[in-house]
């Protein structure tokens, strides 16, 4: 399931490119939410989970389908039409390091260590590194691609608080992962269709290759996945499960080289690399800081 999360992560940037030949970023977006939370609502009836009760249930599920859904979700497609695939799975690896700025500011027992800081300084200049800044005739010739990128940025900043949202207001709630799942992405689907008739107009031209990498995208990447992930965060650990985040780039890159024939400069994997080393720092130093474990915890490590 771990490298099968990595395999799903990682192409979910080539699925998108892939159907942004015939689909406009915003029904990229409603194709995907639509087809994820179909398939966890046939998951959430096959294993009889229970479903999220009232208003408060709803609202920061709501809350979660926003900041971990719609939004980052429409970045990432409207920077596929500008950047190349690779570069976007390279840039998502920085969402550990939004996570780790977002839950030192809003967790107050999260306060960052100072080689947390050292591994979020090293990340940034591994963004650096990836834009290549040196290459600034090309940058001013073409403005979009720096947006692009400051859109990936904001996609992995709203992962990052998202994330801290749901650590701090539905973790306490007690619900199943498959309950929070189904509620977050059902809600960005429903939110999707309402918003369908004014951003999600433009012609369609549906493709055998689009339709196959909508769906891989939808259940697989925002559906199964998220009970893939839950399993292996309960067998590892969520240090050792948030790893495949090494991993998806690796995906991204190779099948944006191969199968898309992206070109890719040295410098993007070389800062990718960077990120990489900043997340390592900053989750080492985190591990670090957790207080030792005991009864059942311990009996987990050992294992």
């Amino acid at each position: 399931m771990y490298l099968a999360l990595a395999a799903v992560w990682g192409s979910s940037f080539l699925c998108m490119k892939v159907g942004l030949e015939g689909l406009a970023p915003a029904q990229v977006v409603l194709a995907r939410v639509v087809l994820g939370a179909t398939a966890l609502v046939v998951v959430a009836l096959a294993t009889r989970a229970a479903w999220p009760r009232g208003v408060r249930q709803w609202g920061h599920l709501a809350v979660l389908g926003v900041l971990l859904c719609v939004v980052p979700f429409l970045l990432f497609a409207w920077a596929g039409e500008r950047v190349p695939s690779s570069l976007s799975s390279i840039l998502n690896a920085t969402t550990p390091l939004m996570t780790a700025l977002a839950s030192a500011a809003l967790l107050p027992t999260e306060r960052l260590t100072r080689r947390q800081r050292y591994g979020l300084a090293l990340g940034a200049v591994g963004v650096v590194v990836v834009v290549g800044p040196w290459d600034a005739v090309r940058s001013l010739a073409t403005a979009a691609p720096l947006t692009a990128v400051l859109a990936c940025l904001g996609a992995t900043a709203c992962y990052g608080i998202g994330m801290t949202y749901l650590r701090r207001f539905v973790t306490p709630l007690g619900l199943p992962p498959v309950t929070v799942a189904v509620g977050q992405v059902g809600v960005a689907a429903v939110l999707m269709l309402l918003a369908a008739p004014v951003v999600a107009t433009a012609p369609v031209h549906l493709t055998t290759s689009a339709v196959l990498a909508m769906v891989a995208l939808g259940a697989l990447g925002t559906g199964l996945a998220y009970m893939w992930n839950t399993t292996v965060v309960g067998a590892w650990g969520a240090q050792r499960a948030s790893t495949v985040t090494y991993l998806t780039p690796l995906v991204g890159v190779v099948l944006g080289v191969l199968v898309l024939g992206e070109r890719l400069h040295w410098y993007e994997p070389v800062g990718g690399l960077l990120v990489v080393a900043g997340v390592v720092v900053a989750q080492r130093a985190r591990a670090r800081t957790v207080a030792p474990p005991r009864g059942s915890d311990l009996a987990e490590v050992r294992g």
